[in-house]
């Protein structure tokens, strides 16, 4: 994995970015606002980075994830945002990409399921500032999950790997299979 989308640059969404591009990935961060860009810009300028990563600004999510390799959105932890963020990174990334979301509230086995993706479908969940939990659906792909929590290694950080445990809500009618 070489090339991240952040969508969304707010603080978590800029720190985020920031962090990946100082790990050495090539990172494109993109925000609907204009100053949220530039505050991003200005505060990355301030890191003077001199690692192999690069971050560049990007006007709309079809640009951002062209090229990525996983993408990542910090938009609000509600359902219909993250629907609506899902849906868009799905139809505009390329097959290849991973779909990424960090969320304490809601079931990545029922956002994947909303997409033709679901097992390059994952979430986050944070437990310290070094620490993530990298949550798989039931349909996830195993060298997505490995993508993920190597990237999270990369960055630093320490990633185990957990089971959707959170109760699904769109997908209560679906059969489970075997």
């Amino acid at each position: 994995m070489r090339a991240i989308a952040v969508i969304g640059a707010g603080a978590a969404g800029r720190a985020f970015a920031m962090r990946c591009a100082l790990a050495g990935f090539a990172v494109a961060l993109e925000d609907v606002m204009p100053e949220k860009l530039r505050r991003a810009q200005d505060e990355y300028a301030e890191l003077k980075p001199v690692g192999e990563g690069t971050l560049r600004y990007a006007l709309t999510v079809e640009d951002a994830v062209k090229d990525a390799d996983l993408a990542i959105d910090f938009v609000p932890d509600e359902l219909e945002s993250k629907l609506e963020i899902f849906s868009l990174l799905d139809r505009m990334a390329p097959p290849r990409t991973i779909l990424c979301t960090p969320t304490m509230a809601l079931s990545i086995t029922d956002l994947a399921s909303c997409t033709y993706r679901a097992e390059r479908c994952v979430a986050l969940r944070t437990m310290t500032a070094e620490s993530v939990e990298v949550v798989q659906s039931r349909f996830a792909a195993a060298d997505a999950i490995e993508a993920v929590a190597a990237m999270l290694r990369t960055m630093g950080m320490h990633a185990s790997v957990v089971e959707d445990l959170l109760e699904p809500m769109l997908m209560k009618n679906v059969p489970h299979s075997s």
